[in-house]
């Protein structure tokens, strides 16, 4: 028997799916789709707040380096105000470092609720229903795969 996909709650092999404890033998589906639904604008706002943490200290460096050459006109009000932008961006690199990872896992997670649906005795039935787009490719590949490994297309 060939594991396709396997976690806590889902187990592709090459006999069936198996969702929570019910198990739908591949013998018996006839029919696998996806339906994506629509954006969450929560997880879209999530987004641009650390878009907006992670510019706001460019643009204070660059409003302060403003201030300090047209306003005062000092060199000294200048190198301070540059030499503190670049102690603040040096201390800032592993916090910017970690919002970076937040950010790219927002990605992998995914914006939007996904289903995978089968065909199950003639009947639809949605094996799973997540906003984790990572997670939702890897299980529906692995049916996908399961499938056509034994219903092979004919040639």
């Amino acid at each position: 028997m060939v594991t396709y996909y396997d976690d806590r709650s889902i187990q592709v092999t090459s006999s069936a799916v198996t969702v929570n404890g019910d198990a739908y033998p591949l013998a018996e589906i006839t029919e696998v789709w996806h339906h994506r639904g629509s954006r969450s604008w929560r997880v879209l706002a999530g987004r641009g707040a650390l878009g907006a943490a992670m510019v706001g200290p460019l643009v204070a460096a660059v409003i302060g380096i403003a201030i300090g050459v047209w306003i005062d006109g000092s060199a000294t009000v200048t190198v301070a105000v540059i030499g503190g932008s670049v102690l603040i961006g040096l201390a800032a690199g592993p916090v910017a470092d970690q919002l970076f990872e937040y950010f790219d896992r927002s990605y992998a997670r995914g914006s939007r609720q996904r289903e995978v649906w089968i065909r199950w005795r003639g009947h639809p039935v949605r094996l799973l229903r997540t906003p984790d787009a990572l997670r939702f490719g890897q299980i529906y590949r692995a049916v996908q795969r399961a499938m056509e490994a034994h219903h092979p297309s004919p040639r």
